[in-house]
């Protein structure tokens, strides 16, 4: 991927974690709408998973109003964490994640991985998915205060990789969103649950079925970053 980079330059890939490393988008949204049901809001999972990716505080106004959403926010937030905890390990890698990771380091790709997910849960993942070899960093809920589709979780994961140019890769239109406003290009999988028109109408440079159709496309993503800065 950093074949037409200038010598001694490295990329960054900032890869989103949920729905798109590890099958979990579905639990996080049936956790969610259970948890708000407790709370005395009736709302129906599929409006939850249009919101998987962002914080617990910004999915709560979304779905319930400023308002609403403050007055819940800590019994929802603690509700989501007591249910998903109970079904975490039905979570799996998905296929090719580990296979993605491996082809970005031989590539000499800094791999920093982006959640709003507490650290223990970002740890959890990085060993379900035996990356610690591979991951230069990662995000959580303790870095930043601003949620996708906001550019900062975005802008942290870059700085931490230490490169100037990056690729965010995701599977939502939070993703995409978060990075053309961070000034980066977005490439996608459909593994999340979003379809593909809803993707590229995010911003979604190129939309991948999978991980391993991506993994064979690298050339292609390495290519999208150097036209986004030449640009």
């Amino acid at each position: 991927m950093t074949e037409n980079l200038n010598p001694g330059d490295r990329m960054a890939a900032l890869i989103d974690i949920d729905g798109t490393l590890v099958d979990s988008t579905y639990l996080h949204a049936s956790a969610w709408s259970s948890a708000i049901r407790a709370c005395g809001f009736d709302i129906p999972t599929s409006r939850a998973h249009r919101l998987i990716g962002m914080r617990g505080e910004r999915l709560l106004e979304e779905l319930l109003g400023e308002r609403d959403a403050a007055s819940v926010a800590e019994q929802a937030i603690d509700e989501h964490a007591r249910r998903f905890a109970a079904v975490r390990d039905r979570v799996v890698p998905l296929p090719h994640a580990r296979d993605l990771l491996e082809r970005l380091v031989a590539r000499d790709v800094v791999a920093v991985l982006v959640s709003s997910a507490e650290r223990h849960e970002v740890e959890y993942y990085v060993g379900l998915l035996d990356a610690e070899d591979l991951v230069w960093a990662s995000t959580s809920a303790a870095d930043g205060s601003q949620s996708k589709p906001d550019p900062e979780p975005i802008q942290i994961a870059l700085q931490q990789s230490g490169c100037d140019a990056a690729v965010v890769i995701g599977d939502s239109p939070w993703d995409c969103l978060a990075a053309s406003a961070a000034g980066l290009p977005a490439v996608t999988v459909l593994t999340g649950g979003f379809a593909r028109s809803e993707l590229e109408g995010a911003g979604a440079e190129a939309v991948y079925e999978h991980l391993g159709e991506l993994a064979d496309d690298l050339d292609r993503v390495g290519g999208l970053v150097v036209h986004a800065g030449a640009g």
